[in-house]
């Protein structure tokens, strides 16, 4: 078993790469290469890319893992009677290619060359009625798609849920953060997966399992600046009339996040997220009772329709 250290792209067909880029444009990524048949779409922080959109009919793909070094690789290759080869998209470094019970594409890499950052302001330091920070300073918003850093996770349906689950935990060594159940507490429909890298602290989830029976993408979760980056980015692409919204803005329950949804033109659900937990694997993990008018949420508008489509 190896221990995977975050997400790093996430990779989807579209037949129209041209409206694709447009969407993803206003929700805060930037160009960085496109061809023929693939559009590579960057966030402000390092990464080569964060998502990937290749010609053909719609549909989720798969997406990539960060091992922590070559040798991962190696060991991942052996266990797993796959192949360790070179990249030939940007960033190059190195891949070993698996496919989850799902049959979801999953792209475990390392050594690839990150690119120079992305301007992008500060978060905005707060004034809460303790520790204000904000001394001598103004919050002042410019107008504009949201500045999103980083790609942070991805949730995933299936119809094989203990047999995913078992995949993520035992040949990528992830670690459950929380857990939804029906009915009595052993019967788990949905856990949320951190990376278990010890004392190092990462994301309340990089990876979700939603048991629902189906398959594919739940939806991918882009990190931004703070609230107000989520907030004027909301208002931006509203004001372009043509994207839909799907629900928020609220702060979740499990990982604390403040979030908003958004559909792509393909209906593919994409995140906004940020202020959310960070856990190691001394987290105590807990199961609460699934119920999506009180578990999805502390607060926020009512969960709509099209979220739970």
């Amino acid at each position: 078993m190896i221990t995977v250290e975050d997400i790093a792209w996430v990779r989807y067909a579209a037949p129209d790469l041209d409206l694709m880029e447009s969407f993803l444009t206003d929700f805060g990524l930037h160009r960085l290469e496109r061809t023929a048949t693939k559009l590579y779409m960057r966030a402000a922080g390092p990464e080569p890319f964060v998502h990937v959109t290749e010609q053909g009919a719609a549909r989720a793909i798969g997406f990539a893992l960060r091992a922590q070094s070559h040798s991962d690789l190696e060991a991942l290759a052996q266990q797993t009677g796959t192949r360790l080869g070179k990249r030939d998209e940007p960033g190059g470094g190195h891949v070993v290619v698996v496919t989850d019970p799902d049959g979801n594409r999953v792209e475990v890499v390392h050594g690839y060359e990150k690119q120079r950052t992305l301007a992008s302001r500060p978060p905005f330091p707060l004034n809460p009625s303790q520790n204000r920070a904000r001394r001598n300073d103004t919050v002042r918003v410019a107008r504009g798609p949201s500045q999103v850093q980083r790609l942070g996770h991805l949730a995933m349906y299936t119809g094989k849920f203990k047999e995913m689950r078992d995949f993520y935990l035992d040949v990528l060594g992830m670690r459950i953060s929380d857990s939804y159940h029906v009915g009595s507490a052993d019967n788990t429909v949905a856990s949320f997966l951190h990376c278990g890298l010890k004392d190092q602290f990462v994301d309340h989830h990089t990876l979700a399992i939603v048991g629902t029976g189906r398959t594919g993408f739940e939806h991918s979760a882009f990190e931004v600046i703070d609230f107000d980056d989520l907030v004027s980015g909301h208002e931006y692409l509203q004001s372009h009339k043509r994207w839909t919204h799907s629900w928020g803005i609220g702060r979740h329950v499990e990982g604390s996040q403040l979030f908003d949804y958004w559909r792509d033109p393909f209906a593919n659900k994409l995140e906004h997220w940020t202020d959310g937990d960070l856990i190691n694997d001394s987290y105590r993990a807990g199961s609460v009772a699934f119920d999506p008018t009180t578990c999805l949420a502390q607060w926020g508008p009512a969960i709509t329709p099209d979220f739970l489509a």
